[in-house]
């Protein structure tokens, strides 16, 4: 994944898998469909670019403007390793995160069985 030039990620509206993200953190200029998963960890243009998944031609275009550019694949790659570190990191933002949730459940008064709200 590190050595690849580019890497394409293409995905029709579903479940966005760990492949992105971990090209992401290997710092790969990425073309990715312009899907909602993938919006949701990519900005076009900062993190990667994206394609209209059934736009072949659009996506050889975009895989040959960044084999072409290297500059644009290394600020594309850079800033996608950027933004998995601030927001996936396990030590610094993921596992933080989850403790403080756990810790808020565990301060919130047990319900007994016939105590729940509907």
């Amino acid at each position: 994944m590190q050595v690849s030039r580019v890497h394409i990620y293409l995905t029709y509206s579903f479940v966005l898998s760990w492949s992105l993200l971990e090209a992401m953190s290997a710092g790969a200029a990425i073309v990715a469909s312009d899907t909602p998963p993938v919006k949701e960890t990519m900005v076009d243009g900062e993190t990667g670019l994206f394609v209209n998944f059934f736009d072949q031609v659009g996506l050889v275009e975009k895989t040959c403007q960044l084999l072409d550019d290297e500059a644009l694949r290394e600020k594309l790659g850079t800033a996608a390793r950027k933004h998995i570190v601030d927001h996936y990191d396990l030590k610094r933002t993921c596992l933080p995160k989850h403790l403080e949730r756990v810790d808020q459940l565990a301060k919130q008064p047990v319900l007994g069985p016939n105590q729940f709200t509907s």
